[in-house]
């Protein structure tokens, strides 16, 4: 059984992007253009697309920057949340921004995650396929092999039924975490205070059968490095070509 598609979405954008440096010495990552865009708005256009009514930003380095640059948006209407004291890490960032994101489940999306999409957009597919009743997350997954800018050795295997686990020791699992989800705030009963990363929970997600993936339909593209921004941009001008 699916859910309406949220209304709430926490982007996270806190991060030092050290692995964009130089572009990053004086600009966050979420600033960074591809094809003429900031990543961040490549995000919070695709959400207000997919009917997100409200985007909770977190801000850590350079914090002030990607302030000034959300204050004008209307859709979706961005809200801070502030870590510029504090790094709270992928799972602590939520957590702080838990009562800003109310008790339905929410999508969650880094604010650096790109991709394009196939006949249906993905934040779409991902709100169709979630189901409250047997999931605390539903990741957006992309497979390993193919992805534009990616060279890890992924994240996860994924069941016929979707559940995730994660690979055995040294093997490359088939996909990986495309920086997209919709999280239930169940997943955080329990979670600690202060800085911790989401993996932790995933844990304990799949320790119960209740974290799930759904394969990205279209193309996904890791914009970690400089050097990943021009194969991006020539991806994205190949599909609107």
């Amino acid at each position: 059984m699916s859910i309406d598609t949220p209304h709430s979405a926490m982007v996270l954008a806190a991060g030092f992007g050290q692995r964009m440096r130089p572009l990053t010495a004086t600009m966050p990552k979420p600033l960074v253009k591809v094809a003429g865009k900031a990543l961040l708005d490549h995000v919070l256009d695709r959400l207000a697309a997919a009917g997100v009514t409200r985007a909770i930003v977190n801000v850590h380095y350079l914090g002030d920057q990607i302030v000034s640059h959300v204050a004008s948006r209307a859709a979706p209407k961005v809200v801070i949340s502030d870590e510029r004291d504090a790094l709270l890490d992928t799972g602590g960032g939520v957590v702080k921004a838990l009562p800003l994101l109310g008790d339905e489940p929410f999508f969650h999306i880094n604010s650096d995650t790109i991709w394009i999409d196939g006949v249906q957009p993905n934040l779409t597919r991902l709100a169709e396929h979630f189901d409250a009743a047997a999931m605390d997350a539903l990741l957006l997954l992309a497979p390993t092999a193919g992805s534009i800018g990616y060279d890890g050795r992924g994240d996860f295997t994924m069941a016929p039924d979707g559940q995730l686990a994660w690979p055995e020791e040294r093997a490359v699992a088939p996909f990986v975490f495309a920086g997209a989800a919709i999280l239930s705030p169940r997943l955080f009963d329990g979670a600690p205070q202060g800085a911790f990363s989401l993996t932790r929970l995933f844990d304990k997600a799949i320790d119960a059968g209740r974290l799930y993936g759904l394969r990205l339909e279209g193309l996904w593209m890791h914009v970690g490095t400089p050097d990943a921004i021009a194969l991006a941009e020539q991806a994205i001008a190949e599909s609107t070509g």
